[in-house]
């Protein structure tokens, strides 16, 4: 049967995206699961989140520029909180804190398995685009160091919910180290699960993000509830 295409702006009416803060110099979010930061492949008119922001709130001086500044990423299935700048001054002490490591990234998981820990910290080398579908890996000889400092919040009788808390920034990092733990992240087929019936992407959510507001200077924890697909996934493995 042939399917007709549906159209784009059917589709992100359904991507609602939650604004948890907003001022002159920054835009704070809850991005919702299956929305890329930025355009991926060639299929015309596809959304993607800084182009939905440009488009809603342009430059906070009036000027005839609607830019909105990439500070940091999350994966196009992961769900959370993101920070966006408004300004080039906004931009610049951001990209400081971030390559400093003072902005406090937490992440909440599931995994597949009961891990027999209630806290761990993850220090496996991390070597970005390995392979035909662009892999991160663990390399101990050409790896760029990594942490990840995991804690168990919640078990349930196959499965546990984990927070995630991200010392360095690689690409995919909390995914590939929860894997190497031997505790992959439930519906993640990149890295060591299986697809799973209980949630079609990975069970994957940036909780919170903690920064100094570049308007301010005062330090703020900005905090995202969880999507539909997560609060549905905790309840089930709860029953």
């Amino acid at each position: 049967m042939h399917r007709h295409p549906i159209p784009w702006a059917f589709v992100v009416k359904f991507l609602a995206v939650e604004i948890l803060h907003i001022d002159e110099a920054i835009i704070v979010l809850n991005k919702p699961a299956g929305l890329p930061v930025l355009p991926e492949g060639w299929e015309e008119g596809a959304p993607y989140l800084v182009k939905m922001l440009e488009e809603q709130y342009a430059a906070p001086a009036g000027g005839p520029d609607r830019v909105i500044w990439t500070v940091h990423r999350l994966d196009k299935s992961t769900s959370g909180v993101m920070v966006f700048a408004r300004t080039a001054e906004a931009h610049r002490n951001l990209s400081i804190l971030f390559e400093h490591h003072e902005a406090e990234k937490t992440y909440h998981a599931v995994t597949v398995g009961l891990p027999p820990w209630d806290e761990k910290t993850a220090r496996h080398p991390l070597r970005l685009d390995v392979g035909h579908k662009h892999r991160t890996a663990v390399d101990h000889r050409r790896g760029k160091p990594s942490e990840t400092r995991f804690k168990v919040l919640q078990r349930f009788p196959a499965h546990a919910l984990i927070e995630a808390q991200l010392r360095t920034g690689r690409t995919h990092q909390i995914r590939v180290h929860a894997y190497a733990l031997g505790f992959p992240i439930l519906g993640d087929e990149l890295y060591g699960a299986s697809r799973s019936e209980l949630i079609e992407r990975p069970a994957l959510h940036a909780y919170s993000l903690t920064i100094a507001n570049p308007q301010t200077g005062v330090r703020e924890t900005f905090t995202a509830p969880y999507p539909d697909d997560f609060s549905r996934l905790l309840r089930q493995l709860s029953k």
